[in-house]
């Protein structure tokens, strides 16, 4: 396979994960973001933590998606992740749902 077959591939891989990530994303409550993966959740649990005079963070996120183009899984039960480093948690908006021919629920 020559480097531009695998530059193809891998792009070709990187649009579908985004495609696959636009059509879930309303699914899920939180986006979590650590120095190795970004995450769509439905529960997140930081907790911060010390050992040995360091600082560091457990997160456990369940009902989760992986963004992640190279696991043949990317829904997931729980996640458990330890770091060192930032941790990210946004929750989403949920836009409202629109009714055909009715009014707008909140």
């Amino acid at each position: 396979m020559s480097s531009e077959d695998l530059e193809k591939y891998e792009t070709e891989m990187e649009l579908q994960l985004y495609r696959e990530y636009r059509d879930i994303v309303r699914q899920f409550t939180y986006v979590v973001e650590t120095e190795r993966r970004f995450y769509l959740a439905n529960a997140v649990d930081l907790q911060v933590r010390e050992a040995g005079g360091e600082v560091y963070f457990e997160l456990k996120l369940s009902d989760a998606w992986v963004w992640d183009m190279y696991r043949p899984a990317r829904f997931v039960r729980n996640v458990r992740v330890l770091t060192f480093k930032d941790v990210n948690v946004e929750e989403l908006d949920k836009p409202d749902l629109e009714l055909p021919d009715g009014p707008r629920l909140p």
